[in-house]
């Protein structure tokens, strides 16, 4: 990830629709499993290879259907993606309570139609351009992200933001 202009690159690992991520990557659901573990069986029940696909790939950009992170609410779930090397989540809509989760957490969200993305797909991601581009070519736009929202980003979340501009002053 580029901290300048919060650019992310990477293949494409492929979920369907309406993945609640509080049931597919919480430790709520391995008790006394750490986010090691939990990130190892991430996703098992809906794809069963992609946890070890993302690693063997040291890591990836995630495309969804719609819906992503709908009905979560945990942190933990964004932990999870961060310990899996998953850059980036791309899908056509998220779970608000999961966006926000995100970029408190620093991980970038990418809101765009994704019925023409396929796993193993080399995607380029420009933030603050709102563009992704396919193998090089320009496949989606969408609104950009605020500066507010990319300098969160960019330092890694808001906990790490706060850290360094405690007034909320940036430039």
């Amino acid at each position: 990830m580029s901290h300048s202009k919060l650019i992310v690159s990477g293949s494409a690992f492929v979920l369907g629709d309406d993945v609640n991520t509080d049931i597919n990557c919480s430790n709520k659901y391995l008790p006394g499993k750490d986010i090691a573990y939990v990130a190892a069986h991430a996703f098992e029940h809906l794809a069963p290879a992609i946890a070890s696909e993302i690693a063997a790939a040291h890591g990836g950009i995630l495309v969804a259907g719609a819906h992503f992170g709908i009905n979560s609410s945990r942190e933990q779930a964004v932990h999870v993606m961060l310990a899996m090397n998953i850059r980036a989540i791309v899908a056509p809509s998220f779970g608000r309570q999961f966006f926000r989760n995100a970029i408190n957490n620093g991980m970038p969200v990418f809101e765009c139609d994704t019925s023409d993305m396929h796993a193993g797909q080399l995607l380029d991601i420009d933030f603050a351009a709102g563009t992704l581009n396919l193998n090089g070519q320009l496949l989606h736009t969408a609104q950009p992200l605020p500066a507010e929202i990319l300098a969160i980003l960019s330092l890694g979340g808001l906990i790490p933001f706060l850290q360094k501009h405690p007034d909320w002053k940036f430039a």
